[in-house]
């Protein structure tokens, strides 16, 4: 049994983007309140997180962008960055909360504490572009962890598996012309950000470590593994990763209510699994996973539980 932690910090439940937004502090005490009746949270090794400092913020984030952020955010109500993303009086900390917390994940990993982790963290991250906050994201929490792991601890090549039902467009742009870091991406396609076509490959010394593979509305389990192991796997063992990163969306869940994907938690057990054996066979069994999107409250809780389970039997 891999010891498997566990990141989450309750001032992340202060960040409010106002009554029925989808990306509601519902979705954590959904996860934690399923957790806690299965009995897994206390198989999980808890990892405190505290707030990122900004130098690993702005090895990802401008610093323009840092201190706009900063500058707007609100001593009350809720002041708007784009149509779907606003800051209440909570969001700054929590989001300097949530990119510490993949940090404290990376710590405990690479420190050799815990073999896995799992950050249940928000807000969200991987929409995040270098210097602008969208699709619900402020800080890209795996990018971050991500330049941490490398110029932290000396990690060389990282794997970045987003399996969110939207394209992990800030994920892409920021490492798009990277050789160190492989990004994967199963997405619906065309949907929101409209980015992560097949030909989007990366580019200069890059080029061929960005692997998009979109998707049409209706795919279920068996496409999705499929998929996993005849592209990623390949692409992972010619790829020699060191650590892998998992941008863990539950949005391609049947019952999500923002996409039209066919997964279900089945399935999530299953590519976790892929993943997991990607991790165990080239870098000791080191994965990083962190929250993305999932809006179905019970279909996000039971999909995280069995994310865990497989991760707590890699």
């Amino acid at each position: 049994m891999a010891h498997t932690g566990f990141v989450y910090h309750p001032d992340y439940l202060n960040h409010d983007m106002g009554s029925g937004h989808p990306e509601s502090p519902e979705r954590l005490r959904a996860i934690l309140s399923r957790l806690q009746t299965s009995g897994v949270l206390d198989r999980l090794d808890r990892i405190e997180p505290v707030a990122a400092a900004d130098e690993w913020v702005t090895a990802v984030h401008a610093t323009s962008y840092v201190r706009h952020l900063k500058a707007t955010a609100p001593d009350n109500g809720r002041v708007f960055l784009d149509p779907d993303t606003s800051m209440s009086a909570g969001s700054l900390t929590a989001a300097y909360l949530a990119a510490g917390g993949a940090l404290a994940a990376a710590d405990a990993i690479l420190e050799g504490r815990v073999n896995n982790a799992f950050c249940a963290v928000r807000p969200p991250g991987h929409h995040a572009e270098q210097a602008r906050a969208m699709g619900f994201c402020l800080f890209n929490n795996v990018a971050i962890a991500t330049r941490y792991l490398q110029r932290r601890h000396g990690v060389g090549r990282v794997l970045i598996v987003d399996w969110d039902v939207h394209h992990g467009n800030g994920t892409q742009h920021t490492f798009y012309d990277d050789p160190s870091v492989l990004f994967f991406s199963t997405h619906q396609f065309p949907y929101y950000p409209g980015t992560g076509r097949a030909t989007e490959e990366g580019e200069g010394k890059g080029r061929g470590t960005t692997i998009n593979v979109p998707m049409p509305p209706g795919q279920g389990d068996e496409e999705y593994r499929e998929v996993f192991e005849r592209i990623l796997v390949p692409a992972a063992e010619a790829f020699k990763p060191h650590c892998v990163v998992v941008s863990a969306g539950f949005d391609a869940h049947r019952d999500d209510p923002l996409a039209g994907m066919a997964l279900t938690e089945d399935g999530y057990a299953a590519l976790t699994a892929i993943v997991a054996g990607i991790a165990r066979r080239h870098c000791q069994g080191r994965l990083l996973s962190c929250l993305e999107g999932g809006y179905h409250l019970n279909a996000l809780s039971t999909s995280v539980e069995r994310h865990l389970l497989a991760l707590l039997e890699a």
